[in-house]
């Protein structure tokens, strides 16, 4: 009997697509394997979600066949493409784009073959092969072209086929295998099966960390007791109760689309149990050695884990604990690898090489093999939320994937999620505590608010920068203990307006204003001019010149920059005044209060790839006096000797139009607010604010973790948002505002007139503006539908899709957003 095999194709359709599977393939092609296959007059790369035999209802002489098998051996294990099919079930994501989320770039890109003799030549000169101009060294790379079955032989059938397993290799190591790879090679590139290239050796930042093994220290009773219990529940996850959660009864539907797939619920899909956790610990608890315990058990038990982190640009002391630990067994997945290097990565844990990966939230989709761990550090940071293309959500995809297979999973932080609390309510996480800094000498630090109605400016003349704060300063400077003061804006001022006019100089692509940026200072310690105090001393400082001198303006959204305006566009009045601080201002002006201090500055705009990790190891040098920074600053590091933490304005981020500002601010101002005495010396934070009695300031000050989270659930609950309720935010933008408005209003009427009862139990809100109305020349619109139960929910969303596709003008775009995050 003929074979059919579903496939899905890179395209933003949510369907699979059914091809013949050729009989010279039949028995090859299996789910998960790559194929080539014609779609609408193209070569797509597709993925094979299932194989079947064809009925006798299906018109053979409409299906197609696959024109070629691309992998020996499935690209995506079982267990990985089942949970990827889940994920795009519950998103409503196209399964083509979904899929792409698993496979590194040089795995779904078509490579370009260089074809020109002499390139070919040059590369392939083995005088050059090793280092090229000293520098540089030549790679060989198989593309997604596909060979005409039995065109190759011999020594270049070897070659392609080992690169297709091994990925890029440079060509002296193939040469040191094959004794004369170069006309293999060539004959090859010309054909388009392989690329040549030639650069420089790749440079991994992490590559440079130590790798010298570390002596586990001795836990306290809480650690102990915590990596007890998840040992505990690796051991109870045995070989039968594996096979049984992935029984037929237990996957994921193979169709995409079915309604049994739509209605998903991934958070609620793990069974009451201690295979799930929820590791609440105060910052400086000692969650790590926790995390590595628990990863050595599952080694132990022949079994690979993953740890998720919000950016692991930023955790460069995490990572090296982990490679100090692990060694060869730990593949480190950043933003800061080439395609082909990343490739190299997902290659060896595909095959078994490597058994532990770490990563930023794309890490979620590594191919680990028998997948027995996942960790999820910080699991609070709304960046394991995806904003742009397929909208998931990596903490709540990590706990759907490990029931998937078998494993545990392990969600960490020192201030737990709404989300993840109500989880432990309910009983489908098992809350492990720990309640105390790991280091005995350390305590958490002492907190003081500083009520800025009462307080005036400092010695430097700021608003901001108040006298407690500077006296704080002072006496940290003179002990030789080094200060973060976290600002969470950056630029110099977040806005410029019209002296005479009032005008807010704004983007001409967003309706957001503009920041206005000086330009960067060198991180070095600044030269103090003649007579200037020493140290710490109350003298006047260097006054900040409220009108812009040079510069840019910066748009943070749509990365616009431009000069300066000479005049206000509206009045036409030359006098342009600075409104507010940001991160740059409060370095100069950090710097001139304390000439002889060495400030640097860790935010956006100063860190790149590597600039976060030098900045981070001169301030656990001591190279580094005061650190200023936002929100990068508060990201889980261990800086010993940080006694003094400056929230310099507490109230920003606690006016935003969302739900969630009141639980971020108060994450944010623990988070910083634990960088404070992490060792032996005592910690101080002075926070500063115009609104103590804010129930978020109040409490971070009281270090009350559990008290916030209860009130802030008692305050959902009564408004009617998450927990309490699920949320679907659907988005409509266009470059015509009249066809972004007409589109909004045509899905939420829609919305209120879903049949089966779905309306009675979907509350409609809008369609209105997003609070930030326009965005990269798009107007932008939103529409919210909220239930009690998923449900009812995703069956509304189910019956808008058809209306997305087909009733919706073309000029508007439409995006679903399950689980909504960033609400502006």
């Amino acid at each position: 009997m003929p074979l059919l095999a579903d496939v899905a194709v890179p395209v933003p359709l949510s369907q699979a697509f059914t091809y013949e599977v050729p009989a010279a393939l039949a028995g090859e092609v299996r789910p998960g394997a790559r194929v080539l296959c014609e779609f609408h007059r193209r070569k797509l790369l597709g993925v094979v979600l299932a194989v079947s035999e064809r009925s006798a209802a299906i018109d053979p002489s409409k299906i197609k066949p696959l024109a070629a098998l691309v992998d020996a051996r499935p690209a995506l294990p079982a267990e990985l493409l089942s949970f990827l099919q889940e994920l795009a079930g519950y998103y409503f994501a196209p399964i083509g784009e979904v899929l792409r989320l698993a496979l590194p770039a040089i795995e779904r890109e078509q490579v370009r073959a260089l074809k020109a003799q002499g390139e070919l030549d040059g590369m392939l000169d083995l005088g050059r092969a090793k280092q090229v101009g000293g520098r540089k060294v030549a790679y060989a790379t198989a593309t997604d072209v596909v060979e005409e079955p039995g065109t190759l032989r011999g020594q270049a059938a070897a070659v392609l086929a080992l690169l297709r397993a091994n990925g890029e290799q440079p060509v002296a190591r193939l040469e040191e295998r094959y004794g004369n790879a170069r006309s293999a090679l060539k004959k090859l590139a010309e054909r388009g099966l392989v690329a040549l290239d030639e650069r420089e050796p790749p440079r991994d930042p992490f590559f440079r960390l130590p790798e010298e093994r570390d002596v586990p220290p001795e836990l306290n009773p809480a650690q102990a007791e915590a990596a007890a219990r998840i040992d505990a529940a690796l051991e109870a996850l045995s070989a039968p109760e594996r096979a049984a959660l992935s029984a037929p009864g237990k996957a994921a539907p193979s169709a995409p689309g079915d309604a049994e797939a739509r209605g998903a619920a991934p958070r609620e899909a793990r069974p009451a149990g201690p295979s799930a956790f929820l590791l609440f610990g105060v910052t400086g608890s000692g969650k790590t050695e926790v995390y590595l315990r628990a990863i050595k058990s599952c080694l132990d038990r022949g079994r690979g884990a993953l740890v998720m982190v919000p950016e692991i640009a930023l955790t460069p002391q995490l990572v090296a604990r982990f490679r100090a630990r692990f060694g060869d067994e730990l593949a480190v997945l950043h933003s800061g690898l080439s395609d082909a290097d990343r490739h190299a990565m997902w290659a060896s844990l595909h095959g078994g090489k490597v058994r532990v990966a770490i990563g930023a939230r794309s890490a979620l989709f590594a191919p680990v093999p028998d997948l027995g761990l996942i960790l999820v550090d910080e699991e609070h940071d709304g960046s394991f939320k995806q904003e742009e293309g397929v909208r998931y959500h990596a903490r709540d995809m990590a706990l759907l994937r490990a029931h998937r297979a078998g494993a545990v999973c392990v969600l960490g932080s020192a201030t737990p999620s709404i989300e993840s609390v109500a989880l432990v309510r309910r009983g489908k996480l098992a809350e492990l505590r720990l309640p105390e800094r790991a280091h005995r000498e350390a305590s958490l630090p002492e907190v003081t608010l500083v009520d800025l109605r009462r307080f005036g400016a400092g010695p430097s003349g700021d608003p901001l920068i108040s006298l407690p704060l500077h006296r704080a300063l002072e006496r940290t400077l003179a002990a030789k203990e080094q200060a973060i003061l976290f600002l969470n804006r950056r630029g110099f001022a977040p806005s410029v307006v019209c002296g005479s006019c009032g005008n807010l100089t704004t983007c001409s692509a967003c309706s957001v204003a503009l920041t206005y940026h000086r330009g960067r200072r060198r991180d070095a310690r600044p030269q103090a001019p003649a007579g200037a105090p020493a140290p710490g001393a109350p003298g006047p400082a260097a006054p900040i010149d409220e009108r812009p001198q040079g510069g840019l303006l910066r748009c943070h959204y749509c990365d616009y920059a431009g000069p300066l305006p000479e005049r206000c566009a509206s009045c036409g009045s030359r006098t342009l005044l600075l409104e507010g601080l940001g991160t740059e201002r409060l370095e100069a002006t950090i710097a001139a209060s304390f000439p002889e201090a060495r400030v640097a500055r860790l935010d956006r705009d100063v860190a790149g790839k590597d600039r976060s990790q030098a900045i981070l190891a001169r301030m656990r040098e001591g190279k580094i006096d005061i650190l200023v920074g936002t929100q990068m600053v508060t990201k889980g590091h261990d800086l010993p000797n940080v006694t003094l933490v400056g929230v310099v304005n507490a109230d920003a981020a606690l006016g935003l139009p969302d739900f969630r500002a009141a639980e971020r601010g108060f994450q944010l101002l623990v988070q910083v607010a634990g960088r404070a005495g992490r060792r032996d010396r005592p910690g101080r934070v002075l926070i500063q604010t115009r609104n103590p009695e804010h129930p978020a300031i109040a409490f971070a000050a009281a270090h009350d973790v559990p008290g916030f989270l209860e009130r802030e659930i008692r305050d959902r609950e009564e408004v009617g948002y998450p927990p309490a309720t699920r949320l679907a935010l659907i988005r409509i933008d266009a470059v015509d505002e009249g066809v972004g408005r007409g589109a909004a209003a045509k899905l939420a009427a829609h919305a209120r007139t879903c049949p089966d009862g779905l309306a009675r139990r979907v509350e409609v809100l809008g369609p209105s503006a997003a609070p930030i109305a326009r965005l990269r020349g798009r107007y932008r619109f939103r529409v919210l539908l909220r239930a009690r139960e998923r449900g009812p929910l995703r069956g509304t969303l189910a019956a808008l899709t058809g209306l997305m596709r087909d009733g919706i003008d073309r000029n508007a775009r439409v995006i679903i957003d399950v689980d909504p995050v960033a609400m502006l």
